[in-house]
């Protein structure tokens, strides 16, 4: 049924990335404006694209339809909402806000599944009935009018900051992933992998960590980045004899580590800049040697598995020769360095300088790994981008408006507030409590719900607890942002492991068990932000946070090779005590 609609899906994706583009090169345009149509664009993509059955495709048709109306109506009605601050004043209103909150429900929905929708009906029903609930956890209410109107016609709820970083950021990085993805900038991060790290010992395995480290930055999903470069790593990896539950893990932890690597960081990073008031060149430098440090960690992991197996590099076959590297590694660094430029040497925003970059890419697309025009090529590219570009742009959107709902709940009726000093009360009012209670809530709600809202939504209940007890704000959220992905590798729910583990045909607990020793850094390293705060100030105090890092570092490899290496119970002891101690009480220089 698609094929048949291909031409109206690359039109309405090339009309979604015209729309994101005009944005940034148009100047101010009103939120109530650019947020509802942003939401429109999704709108088809969502509920009629991703449609698995005739019915749930023209069900989606139809409420797509009464989405587009009603946040079409909100763009063009924009100045007259702005006068009544958040109170709706008619019957129509209403049918506005409850079809819009519907719609919003039910997008989420299709694209992600129940967990996070259900979150969000669980807030309103909060926000509508928890007068009723007696003790600190109920509320004083609101008027039903000024409740809807808060949340769907006023500059907050649907429409508040979340997705405006959404609209102005998040979707221009989406689409500069799928320009770079459609042309020869994939096979330039393998190959650069190839050349690097083929030959080493463990190589097949280190290949598959420097490119999903590469290519995770872009994707922002652990499980796009698992599918996309597993491709490619986890059949190499069996080709050589690895085990198969030991490749599964590397590529599930490389690929969740790919979501903490700068300069992108997925959407996270752009959402902490809002978030914290962080400049977007802090936030990559505060971020960037915990992520090397996770890689470490994952790279002394393998070579520790070597110890047991004997893992191979790539045949000699195998690898790409240097030509091939030199020419495919440009389709990516060139538009990188473009992205760079802008933001440090031309001092533009970070959304300005990636149009920049997708002009260049989009131009590179022109050519194939031989430098040859090809311009049908180019123009199958171009519609790959297209439909890429649209369909990621509307699963982002779906995640984020959803949760925006329990943002605005959460600010309406104080109930962060009221979470925030339970954590505090709960932990006696002392931060390593408070801390392992907030790991907790992470890696529970990122079970359930994607990592970028599993995040937004712990640091707004748990983050002011974290600030309130002597944390710095950026602390906080890094330290929330890393143990938001603990659920991607971490049982009962661990979305890479189980995706790894279908590619390889492997018992997912089996993977699951390799990922979690491997990927020893995403549990420690965010405890070691807090114990070293030097280490994300590499920007203020370089010196002290190489320091801080090379200890962290030296207490990740004792700590890799005790859980990996060793047969003897009382080294693994002696190991793991050391670099625990080195990681966590060696404070002062």
């Amino acid at each position: 049924m698609q094929n048949r609609y291909s031409a109206f899906w690359i039109f309405l994706g090339a009309l979604t990335i015209s729309f994101h583009l005009w944005l940034i090169f148009s100047g101010l345009i009103p939120n109530l404006v650019s947020r509802p149509l942003h939401m429109a664009l999704a709108l088809p993509w969502a509920l009629v694209y991703l449609a698995k059955s005739g019915f749930a495709r023209i069900s989606g048709a139809i409420l797509a339809m009464v989405g587009i109306f009603s946040s079409s109506w909100i763009a063009l009605n924009q100045s007259m909402l702005a006068n009544q601050y958040g109170y709706i004043n008619d019957n129509f209103q209403i049918f506005i806000a409850i079809s819009l909150l519907v719609v919003v429900l039910e997008m989420a929905r299709r694209a992600i599944g129940w967990p996070l929708p259900l979150v969000a009906i669980l807030a309103l029903f909060y926000g509508l009935f928890g007068q009723y609930i007696p003790g600190e956890f109920g509320y004083a209410g609101i008027p039903l009018k000024s409740f809807l109107g808060t949340l769907t016609i006023a500059e907050g709820g649907i429409w508040g900051k979340l997705t405006g970083i959404s609209v102005s950021i998040v979707a221009i990085f989406v689409i500069f992933g799928a320009v770079l993805n459609a042309g020869e900038a994939g096979q330039g991060f393998m190959n650069i992998a190839a050349a690097a790290a083929g030959r080493l010992k463990g190589g097949a395995a280190k290949v598959s960590v420097i490119s999903s480290a590469l290519f995770g930055s872009i994707s922002g999903s652990a499980s796009a980045n698992v599918a996309s470069t597993g491709a490619i790593t986890l059949p190499a990896m069996r080709k050589l004899g690895y085990p198969r539950s030991l490749a599964g893990a590397v590529e599930a932890v490389a690929s969740s580590g790919g979501q903490i690597m700068p300069p992108l960081m997925g959407a996270g990073a752009f959402i902490m800049v809002e978030l914290t008031g962080v400049p977007y060149t802090g936030i990559m430098a505060a971020a960037l040697l915990p992520a090397i440090l996770f890689f470490v960690a994952v790279w002394v992991g393998i070579n520790a598995f070597s110890l047991r197996y004997n893992l191979l590099g790539l045949e000699a076959k195998d690898q790409p020769a240097v030509r091939t590297v030199i020419i495919t590694s440009a389709f990516f660094l060139v538009p990188f360095s473009v992205l760079l430029w802008g933001m440090f040497i031309g001092k533009y925003t970070p959304q300005y300088a990636a149009c920049l970059a997708i002009i260049v890419g989009a131009i590179l697309l022109l050519f194939n790994d031989k430098l040859k025009i090809d311009r049908k090529q180019f123009l199958n590219r171009l519609a790959k981008v297209c439909i890429n570009a649209g369909k990621q742009i509307s699963m982002i959107a779906s995640i984020i408006i959803c949760a925006s709902i329990i943002i605005g709940v959460l600010g309406i009726t104080g109930l962060g507030v009221k979470i925030t000093s339970v954590i505090i009360s709960g932990s006696g009012g002392l931060l390593w409590p408070a801390l392992l209670l907030t790991a907790l809530a992470c890696l529970i709600l990122g079970m359930e719900v994607p990592t970028t809202a599993a995040y937004v939504i712990s640091v707004s209940v748990a983050g002011p607890a974290l600030i309130g007890l002597g944390v710095e704000p950026l602390q906080a959220h890094l330290f929330i942002f890393w143990f938001a992905l603990l659920s991607t590798i971490t049982p009962p729910v661990c979305g890479a492991v189980f995706i790894a583990a279908g590619m390889v045909e492997e018992n997912w607990l089996k993977v699951a068990g390799s990922a979690m020793a491997l990927g020893v850094g995403l549990y420690l390293i965010p405890l070691g932000m807090i114990a070293n705060p030097y280490l994300i100030k590499l920007a203020d105090y370089p010196i002290l946070a190489l320091f801080s890092a090379l200890k962290v570092g030296v207490g990740l490899t004792l700590i890799s090779y005790a859980i990996i290496a060793p047969k003897s119970i009382l080294l693994r002891l002696v190991l793991l005590i050391s670099g625990l101690v080195i990681m966590f009480f060696t404070l002062g220089l």
